[in-house]
């Protein structure tokens, strides 16, 4: 069992160009944003980047917003690992991605690809579906869940984005528990699960997820959802305070009854200077 330190490194659409002081400063496409981050917890570097931002997101008592210096157009389109997004300023501080998971779409991109059998994937709280797209696009028929109307229409505009708008995903707009026992009722089997839970959430109806009340059960239906032959099961995690040993031991009994491949440590994002900011903690098994 491997600790790995996932590293997101520059590209044409994205940088991170600076870091410090509990912010970060990106470039998505040709468009520069500074956003708070407290896993800055170092001195910045490049002053003079600071002074070219086109928009920052600043919090005080009154409101937490967006502050747009320069003319910034409604959503626009940056490629990353090879796939299609729309990218724009949320009132969450977020722009519709996030970086770090590079390593991971890649990684399903390679497991789904190498396969050589339909592969079934489900994408529980998909935000605005990187990882439903890198599956798609090596093949795999995709069901793509999350709580928020908002981020499925997001997700669908980005799949259109990438042309594969007509690829076989199912987009589902529910409670992640009460889905999941749906499809373990209905028999239905998948060989790939991606599982990136918040620390805190609500489903449409108001459902309540608490990552420490609800984890361990989600866990354990997602288990049940798995087809005779599993190919993977990768595990995200977010501002909740916990480690990535705590989600590889999770994992540990896919280890013990298939054999495969359990892995798990730090997503980060290199800084053009070739500082890692740390952005999040995974646990993932394969075949």
């Amino acid at each position: 069992m491997d600790y790995l330190i996932l590293k997101t490194k520059p590209s044409t659409d994205y940088e991170l160009l600076d870091s410090g002081e509990g912010e970060k400063l990106e470039r998505y496409g040709r468009f520069i944003f500074s956003r708070p981050d407290p896993q800055a917890l170092w001195p910045k570097l490049n002053l003079s980047a600071w002074k070219k931002v086109d928009g920052e997101f600043r919090r005080s008592a009154e409101a937490a917003e967006w502050k747009i210096k320069r003319e910034v157009p409604g959503r626009w389109q940056i490629n990353l690992a090879g796939l299609d997004f729309w990218i724009k300023p949320t009132t969450f501080k977020h722009l519709g991605i996030f970086p770090e998971q590079v390593g991971n779409w890649e990684w399903i991109k390679n497991l789904v690809s190498g396969a050589k059998r339909k592969i079934y994937v489900i994408n529980l709280f998909g935000y605005t579906g990187g990882a439903t797209l890198a599956a798609a696009a090596s093949g795999a028929e995709v069901c793509h869940l999350d709580g928020s109307k908002v981020a499925i229409t997001w997700a669908r505009d980005n799949a259109a984005l990438s042309k594969l708008g007509k690829k076989p995903i199912r987009w589902i707009l529910e409670d992640a528990v009460k889905f999941v026992k749906r499809e373990i009722k209905r028999g239905r089997h998948y060989d790939g699960i991606v599982l990136d839970p918040p620390a805190f959430g609500h489903g449409p109806g108001g459902e309540l997820w608490k990552i420490e009340d609800n984890f361990l059960e989600l866990i354990d239906l997602c288990f049940k959802l798995l087809s005779n032959k599993p190919l993977f099961f990768l595990i995200n995690g977010y501002a909740s305070g916990y480690s990535a040993t705590a989600y590889k031991n999770n994992l540990l009994p896919l280890l013990e009854k298939y054999g495969g491949t359990l892995e798990a440590g730090e997503l980060t994002i290199e800084e053009k200077s070739g500082r890692l900011l740390p952005c999040g903690i995974f646990a993932r098994w394969n075949a």
